[in-house]
């Protein structure tokens, strides 16, 4: 709007309802919507199965390698170490390392197992395939005072962060210690490590039977529900069609039943109160001219209250079922409302800067609606005044303004409490809230009243009651 509609100092907007997407925006139900979510679920717990079943075969698989590998250990040390072990060689002797590197060498060090070293219980590394390993000390770790402890064989995968494995060049290794004896009777802890390659093989090879299996049975599944799902699919599209025409026909029927009241009401009291109307005005006539002027002022009285009365019926007949909306379109039916309030005080002008036929039925409607209870609002509170509406086209937004020049009020009031005589205003907020509209006002005492709705595109399955 260029101007304002009152000389009063504009006020700024007070924002009563703020856009959103409309209420009734429920889209149908679609098949492929539906099919594209299931399928998006399953592709979802597949994903999810995959992830899972990776870290399962994993764990399973360095489960299964460390057993094996502590198993190896026992075989070897039974086998291999012990036989092999000297007392000579518990004590450090050089001779005795030389020949135990060579039995180790031939029977033990291999594809199979990449390190050994043979430890005493204070740290000191007896012997090592490693040889700047031998004859050093190292604190040993927990694992390796439990082996020493209580005699057992401890597996584990190592990450090879400990300083006696400063020579490695890989990242993990399989980790075994197991209590041996010299044959003076003194306790060593024999440690050997197993390459972790043979883990990942195994674990691929669990994951993609375990995966194989879920992914099958999924997909059975899925072949054994999906008559089922499209059965409750069938079912729901009927149900939706069979609401959506029951609404439709309330509707119709609502539109049918204030059509009937207004042509009862216009064919019925509007056209007697007019024969009245005419009746009085001759009896008026008749009276003058028998020199009866007394008789004569009061049926003009009379003819002019039931003019009065006809003028109200047709207001309400335009309020109940605005014709020309549906049949001439907003522009003729706008026109046909500002006619009804101009016999009331109100003086109407219009500023259309967007061709009206172009918009939707459905913002047509919101439109009429609204600009039919905010004239209302000012034949009750503000009139007489003048009342300027403007529409048009402003970033994709349709926007209508209305403003008086009346007496204004203290919008405070309506944000505390709209309900409050404020009737028409919460009928407002009710209309723009179920378009997704967005309601400001701006008003002030003495400074009249400026309302502005800014509506969205309508999207489908959006409307406005009627």
């Amino acid at each position: 709007m260029d101007h304002d509609a009152a000389s009063a100092p504009r006020v700024p907007w007070t924002v009563l309802v703020a856009p959103r997407r409309p209420e009734a925006s429920v889209r149908p139900l679609s098949t492929r919507a539906v099919l594209l979510r299931l399928l998006g679920g399953l592709v979802a717990v597949l994903i999810a199965i995959g992830v899972l079943a990776s870290f399962g075969a994993q764990w399973l698989a360095e489960r299964e390698a460390v057993n094996d590998a502590a198993n190896v250990t026992d075989v070897l040390a039974d086998a291999v170490i012990r036989p092999a072990l000297t007392t000579a060689l518990a004590d450090g002797d050089p001779d005795a390392v030389a020949d135990f590197d060579r039995i180790v060498r031939d029977q033990v060090l291999g594809a199979a197992v990449t390190r050994v070293k043979i430890w005493n219980p204070e740290g000191r590394v007896l012997y090592a395939d490693e040889q700047q390993l031998i004859g050093r000390t190292f604190e040993l770790d927990d694992a390796q005072r439990a082996a020493l402890e209580t005699p057992s064989t401890r597996a584990a995968v190592s990450d090879l962060s400990e300083a006696e494995n400063e020579f490695e060049d890989v990242d993990r290794l399989l980790e075994v210690y197991r209590p041996v004896w010299a044959p003076d009777g003194r306790q060593l802890l024999f440690e050997v490590y197993l390459p972790y390659e043979p883990v990942a093989a195994r674990s691929a090879e669990l994951w993609r039977g375990f995966a194989g299996v879920t992914t099958s049975s999924l997909l059975l599944l899925t072949v054994l529900v999906s008559p089922i799902v499209w059965g409750l699919l069938t079912r729901l599209r009927r149900g939706e069609v069979r609401r959506s025409e029951l609404l439709q026909q309330a509707v119709d029927a609502s539109d049918a039943e204030r059509r009937r009241i207004a042509g009862t009401l216009h064919d019925g009291p509007v056209q007697e109160l007019v024969a009245t109307s005419f009746a009085a005005e001759s009896a008026a006539d008749a009276a003058s001219r028998r020199g009866d002027d007394d008789a004569a002022v009061r049926l003009r009285e009379v003819a002019g209250a039931v003019r009065g009365n006809i003028r109200v019926l047709r207001s309400l007949l335009v309020d109940i079922y605005p014709a020309s909306l549906s049949d001439a379109g907003l522009a003729h039916a706008l026109n046909d409302l500002t006619a009804t309030v101009r016999t009331r005080g109100v003086t109407v002008e219009l500023d259309v800067r967007t061709p009206l036929d172009d918009i939707d039925d459905e913002r047509q409607r919101l439109l009429y609606r609204v600009c039919q209870e905010v004239l209302r609002n000012a034949v009750t509170h503000a009139a007489p005044c003048t009342v300027r509406i403007a529409v048009r086209d402003e970033d994709d937004m349709l926007v209508l303004e209305i403003a008086d020049d009346g007496r204004g009020f203290d919008p405070a009031l309506v944000e505390r409490d709209p309900g409050d005589g404020h009737l028409g205003t919460r009928v407002l907020r009710d209309l723009a809230t179920h378009a997704g509209a967005e309601l400001s006002l701006a008003t002030a005492p003495g400074a009249g009243t400026r309302w502005r709705l800014r509506v969205p595109p309508t999207e489908t399955g959006s409307g406005v009651a009627s």
